[in-house]
């Protein structure tokens, strides 16, 4: 008999279960604590209950251990020092949608040569953000498959939903049911609501197909998230950071009945995917947030230990220490300054 399933497909490696690979990497009390907290603080000023400005900052992906490292420990010290006025969480993004073909991230190809270890790859991550949490610092990533989650979700503090997956009833689905706050872009062609849409979704019950921590499959039915947050990245037809477009944003949230938290990403459409752009953006949100806007409760800022992003695939030895190989990046110094202009901008709110 001719067969019929699985024609092109070329091979199918079981993975180790998620409870196996949480087992045998598990948080500790204390990270298991810090998260807890961290996902309590974020929640307070997602509802205007605390005055702090969230600021999600980092490599737009994490590929160089190392340097992910050297990174989060410079971002630790300056987040204590100004989290009376700022929440810092830094961006450890694992996983990168690619619009047609790429390197798709350190979970889908931990080796960065095309082997997609992905057993490797989801044990790596796992690793890197407990030790990005016993340094006392937050997490936050995008999460794209939708069964990642299982793997890594203990050890996140928020997370996103990209541009390309925001119109996805799957990923509206998982969000439903994630226990730490999640934030929705508009599309790539900067459509907002879309995104209020998901957030819709995603506050209500959800019942869907999904995998238990064992590994199987299993129908899942959430409670939904309150902590749902709209994400400005700006699209095709320009920036939308603005105060006009946030207006809009939030006449669009509170029309769906939603309570608005809003966040600008200060790269991508909104930059013009230019990344020393980001400063001037941040300073337009802190200049809304200074004018009395109320609903802008987060900034996201692409960052990196040097400016830049370099071609990749090339040869690994090849590759410069601390610049990104995926989008563009601020280097420390701009990322240093703009947050301390944007711990000086705060101060209004404190008084």
């Amino acid at each position: 008999m001719q067969p019929i399933t699985d024609i092109r497909v070329v091979s199918s490696e079981v993975l180790p279960s998620p409870a196996e690979l949480v087992a045998d990497l598990p948080c500790t009390d204390a990270q298991t604590d810090f998260v807890t907290q961290a996902r309590r603080e974020l929640h307070a000023i997602i509802h205007g209950e605390d005055p702090r400005l969230i600021a999600v900052v980092g490599p737009c992906s994490i590929h160089d251990l190392k340097a992910g490292r050297e990174y989060a420990a410079q971002l630790k010290a300056l987040a204590d020092e100004l989290n009376d006025r700022l929440l810092i969480l830094m961006r450890v993004y694992f996983e990168k949608p690619r619009t047609t073909l790429g390197w798709k991230g350190l979970i889908m190809d931990p080796h960065l040569n095309g082997t997609c270890d992905i057993p490797a790859g989801l044990r790596i991550a796992r690793e890197f953000l407990g030790e990005v949490l016993e340094l006392g610092l937050p997490t936050a990533t995008e999460l794209l498959d939708p069964i990642t989650p299982q793997y890594i979700a203990d050890s996140l503090c928020w997370a996103a939903i990209g541009a390309r997956t925001v119109e996805s009833q799957t990923h509206r689905q998982m969000a439903s049911g994630l226990s730490m706050p999640v934030g929705f872009k508009n599309s790539t062609a900067g459509d907002c609501d879309v995104a209020v849409n998901a957030i819709v979704a995603a506050t209500q019950e959800q019942t869907f197909l999904g995998i238990t921590a064992e590994g199987r499959a299993s129908a899942v039915t959430t409670r939904g998230n309150p902590d749902c947050q709209l994400i400005l990245r700006g699209g095709s037809g320009g920036p939308n950071y603005s105060a006009e477009y946030v207006a809009d944003a939030v006449a669009a949230s509170e029309k769906a009945g939603l309570t608005p938290s809003v966040m600008i990403d200060c790269s991508h459409g909104n930059s013009g995917k230019d990344p020393e752009r980001q400063p001037a953006v941040l300073a337009d949100a802190l200049g809304q947030i200074g004018d009395g806007n109320r609903h802008i409760h987060s900034v996201m800022l692409e960052s990196n230990l040097n400016a830049g992003a370099q071609k990749f695939p090339v040869p690994l030895e090849e590759l410069k220490y601390g610049v990104s190989i995926t989008d563009g990046c601020m280097d420390w110094a701009t990322t240093e300054a703009a947050l301390r202009e944007a711990h000086a901008s705060l101060a209004g709110r404190f008084e």
